[in-house]
């Protein structure tokens, strides 16, 4: 793991579609009325452009992905996003990775635990509760059958309540998902340093 991490940063590299994703100008009502429930207040990504060809799943899964990581109560916002994280590391997505170790560090102000896990991995120096989600969502993304009794009385004990840990699973096994549909939907690539 620790060779695959080295990989990892927050800088979002450029992501291209296999399938050519709906023009904007060119989209069907009912193509529009599915993107307007996209979690994104700037633009709509060419991921979401190209999920857009299948409406019914679009419709479906933006309202999902918005409950799952932006409802409020239960986990922090910012703890989520160590939860997707973990999971994009897992699957080596360095794309997921970059989005939610930006989004991380822009929640909680301050980019050190992002560093340490991009540094470190598994072995990064984080506050008992970072560590025990971070911990479980790394292991829940390998295998559920990973995330075992020691990983669920770590989170009880750094003080996490039930809706805490749901929040975690959902997040975790949200990219978990999303994770390999990017992956075979298109591909990441860095731009090119001038």
């Amino acid at each position: 793991m620790s060779d695959v991490i080295r990989k990892f940063t927050r800088n979002v590299p450029e992501w291209r579609p296999r399938v050519e994703p709906i023009r904007l100008e060119e989209a069907t009502q009912e193509q529009l009325d599915a993107l307007q429930v996209t979690p994104s207040n700037t633009k709509v990504s060419a991921y979401v452009l190209t999920l857009a060809h299948d409406v019914e799943t679009l419709k479906v899964r933006s309202p999902l992905f918005n409950a799952i990581m932006y409802d409020k109560g239960g986990l922090s916002r910012a703890e989520r996003e160590i939860g997707a994280l973990a999971a994009s590391m897992v699957n080596h997505c360095i794309y997921c990775a970059a989005v939610h170790a930006g989004r991380h560090a822009q929640l909680s102000k301050d980019t050190t635990v992002t560093d340490e896990l991009f540094a470190k991995g598994l072995k990064a120096d984080l506050s008992e509760r970072d560590r025990a989600i971070f911990d479980f969502a790394f292991a829940l993304s390998k295998a559920p059958s990973e995330a075992g009794p020691e990983h669920m009385k770590q989170l009880r004990a750094v003080g996490l309540d039930d809706a805490e840990i749901l929040d975690l699973i959902l997040a975790s096994s949200l990219f978990g998902w999303a994770n390999r549909l990017m992956h075979v939907l298109g591909d990441p690539v860095r731009k090119e340093a001038k």
